[in-house]
């Protein structure tokens, strides 16, 4: 009698998994960016609606290609619900070093110029937004909370009046590998983390923090050091982390 309910139960999740899927935008995404031998295996699926504000851009997946090994609008986080404003407009170059999660109505924008990387099992939590016009790498478990945005850009040119110089408008984001990034953080230009670095909720992040030593937390505005020796428990969650991902 259990193993029948276990049997029942497992279906059901199977068919609630197979139409949260966004099968036309999966489906269309998959063979317009990829190879056949690559498309045909759906490495990069879609959850709920999004918009292709475009797709020119480049895609690649530098790792063993496996089914839904990317997901756009993925659940993974508490909310359950999508408000359906998950928007792509990839012209640059978005590049991935293995699995990663996007979670829903998130905004993500790679410039014509731009290169965007994630490493593996990074991720960007629901409405959040990255957007791209230099560089954006995404260490290996760099796991971003949701409402948090990464942008490389001023966007409009500033001027030094002393000088009268235009300052640079873009500059590189670096996060390095196992960050935990909190909810409702701003990573602007310019910004580098060492690794196994955690940011506080509600912090602004704007310079090169390589200098402090791993294991440390930062968080203000602007976000400055509050405690070193101090780590996410990446050992006791990466199971967990990755059956998140890779059970789909």
């Amino acid at each position: 009698m259990i193993k029948i309910f276990k049997n029942k139960k497992g279906i059901k999740r199977k068919i609630k998994f197979f139409f949260s899927i966004n099968w036309l935008k999966t489906i269309y995404f998959n063979f317009k960016k990829f190879p056949f031998p690559i498309a045909k295996k759906l490495p990069v699926f879609f959850y709920g609606s999004v918009k292709f504000t475009s797709i020119d851009g480049k895609i690649t997946i530098d790792a063993p290609i496996k089914t839904a090994m990317i997901g756009f609008g993925q659940q993974y986080e508490k909310p359950t619900r999508h408000i359906g404003i998950a928007e792509i407009n990839l012209v640059g170059h978005l590049h991935f070093k293995g699995y990663a999660q996007f979670g829903k109505d998130c905004f993500i924008l790679i410039a014509k110029n731009g290169y965007c990387e994630f490493g593996d099992m990074a991720s960007i939590g629901s409405l959040g937004k990255i957007i791209c016009y230099d560089k954006i790498i995404f260490g290996d478990y760099t796991r971003i909370g949701f409402e948090s945005q990464v942008i490389d850009t001023n966007f409009h040119k500033m001027v030094d009046l002393k000088t009268n110089q235009n300052l640079p408008m873009t500059a590189n984001i670096i996060l390095g590998n196992y960050n935990f990034i909190s909810n409702r953080v701003t990573v602007l230009k310019g910004t580098k983390t060492p690794d196994n670095c955690t940011i506080a909720s509600n912090s602004l992040c704007l310079k090169d923090y390589t200098d402090l030593s791993e294991n440390c937390l930062i968080g203000g505005v602007p976000a400055k050091l509050l405690k070193l020796n101090i780590s996410r428990d990446w050992k006791g969650e990466l199971e967990n982390l990755n059956l998140s991902l890779k059970a789909y």
